[in-house]
């Protein structure tokens, strides 16, 4: 008998308990992500500022997680996931609590940016399962935190509304930061330190590079509505972030400590999903900005529904709490199916949710049945993508592996967005939106979902190889089949 070895069992946290935790910081970043969208015009004239100064709460927030992601899967992989994890709680809390007290734009954009970089929650969280978990309970924690990046995103439109209306938006962070500080206190208690680590260095270079070049194309897109499409400044300043990320993946392939191993992001089991989960983005975030607009269309448009701020957000009600559901259940169909038929299935269903919105949209039951339809399909691809990405690599490689596919996600959010954003604002005469606008919008959508189905199809089935490791005793599967 090893006594060592059951004595490291013995003191293991209970998986149940370890996903509870990792949930609830999870749950916190990402109804953070969105909450402020329902509140940007009472920020506005609050604040007493314009509508692009307001965009650059999401902006500001975007750019940041869009960096961050990736860096802090990286250092995790490092340092150590449970202290980076630690690390990036107490900072959500203290730009949260920033945000909380703050009274002038520039302040909470500052504090926005801070509160993006936590996205590396759900990179080290990955990992964190992929080391702690038994192999057969890997997929559904993996598939649960995949679906609550989203659930969240839609209960913070629902809450959002809610909490401005009845209580300010200043609360649209203090109620976060609880959770918040209480995440951070049970991570420190509960999760144990991985001893699976990647020595090397950060290369400094890499990441200015990255950040940069990230930075201005996502700012580019951002600005369009301010700029317009065809602008110099926009052009001139994609163009210049497209050059700056060919510079950074060119220091990177020849960089001895890559902050990004581009040999990893060449396999296809890595570019298949990363490319899905850009669209799946993409076609996400568009719905999400257009569906409580619509509901507070007023009736005289002819397809709004007149809907308060409040009752608008309940329409992604429905979206948000499938979604929950479908991360709850994400490990038996990733056993059952595969995740790369989650992810097609998904993707193919989202796609419905779609149509039914192009051609029905005036009726309030049709947006309460596209809402439901939407979080099945998102539910069900965001719960496979997690495992794909986590299954297409080496232990070692899983913070950043799950941090670049967070990225993906990003910037096909932020490219969805504006898009949508942009077919609204060109629809738009004397103060009314047209019916045509949200419509480009969900042909536009259909498009990216129907892209990412083909996509899909791409991604190869992933036999993950679940390695043994000595202080790791829920690693020692062979071979497990989750695509």
């Amino acid at each position: 008998m090893n006594i060592a070895a059951d004595a490291a069992e013995h003191d293991r946290v209970h998986p149940g308990l370890l996903l509870a935790v990792l949930s609830l910081a999870g749950l916190a970043y990402g109804v953070l992500s969105s909450a402020v969208i329902p509140a940007l015009p009472t920020i506005q004239h609050a604040l007493h500022t314009t509508v692009t100064g307001t965009t650059w709460l999401l902006t500001g927030f975007l750019l940041s997680a869009a960096v961050g992601s990736s860096i802090v899967g990286r250092l995790g992989d490092m340092y150590g996931k449970e202290k980076l994890l630690l690390a990036t709680l107490v900072v959500l809390a203290a730009s949260t609590l920033l945000a909380a007290v703050s009274d002038s734009l520039p302040i909470l954009i500052l504090a926005r940016v801070i509160q993006g970089v936590s996205g590396g929650i759900f990179p080290l969280a990955f990992a964190i399962m992929r080391d702690e978990f038994p192999a057969d309970r890997v997929a559904g924690g993996i598939g649960l935190m995949s679906a609550i990046l989203g659930a969240g995103g839609g209960l913070g439109i629902v809450a959002g509304g809610v909490i401005v209306q009845h209580l300010g938006w200043h609360w649209l962070f203090w109620m976060p930061l609880v959770i918040t500080v209480i995440a951070a206190l049970c991570v420190w208690r509960f999760v144990p330190e991985s001893p699976i680590r990647t020595p090397g260095k950060v290369n400094w270079l890499a990441a200015a590079l990255m950040t940069a070049g990230m930075s201005l194309f996502l700012i580019a897109i951002a600005q369009t509505t301010v700029w317009g499409w065809g602008s110099p400044k926009v052009i001139a300043m994609g163009v210049g972030g497209l050059a700056i990320s060919g510079i950074w993946v060119f220091v990177e392939v020849r960089s001895r400590t890559p902050l990004i191993d581009m040999t990893m992001m060449r396999i296809r089991g890595v570019w298949t999903t990363n490319l899905a989960a850009f669209l799946l983005g993409a076609g996400m975030f568009a719905a999400f900005i257009a569906l409580p607009q619509i509901a507070q269309e007023p009736k005289r448009s002819g397809f709004g529904y007149g809907a308060s701020i409040v009752v608008s957000g309940l329409y992604l009600l429905p979206c948000a709490l499938i979604m929950g559901l479908f991360g709850t259940i994400a490990g038996k169909i990733a056993r059952r199916w595969g995740s790369r038929q989650a992810l097609i299935g998904g993707s193919a269903i989202t796609v419905s949710s779609f149509v039914i919105l192009i051609v029905a949209v005036r009726h309030p039951a049709a947006m309460l049945a596209s809402s439901a339809l939407l979080g099945i399909g998102i539910g069900l691809a965001y719960s496979a993508l997690g495992n794909l990405i986590v299954g297409a690599v080496d232990p070692t490689q899983t913070g950043v592996a799950s941090g670049m596919n967070t990225v993906m996600r990003t910037l096909g959010g932020a490219l969805g967005g504006q898009i949508s954003a942009t077919f609204i604002a060109h629809n738009t005469h004397h103060g009314l939106a047209g019916h045509t606008g949200y419509t480009e919008t969900f042909i536009m959508s259909t498009a990216f979902m129907l892209v990412c189905v083909a996509a899909s199809t791409l991604v190869p089935g992933v036999r993950r190889r679940v390695a043994s490791f000595s202080a790791a005793p829920a690693a020692k599967m062979s071979e497990v089949e989750v695509g």
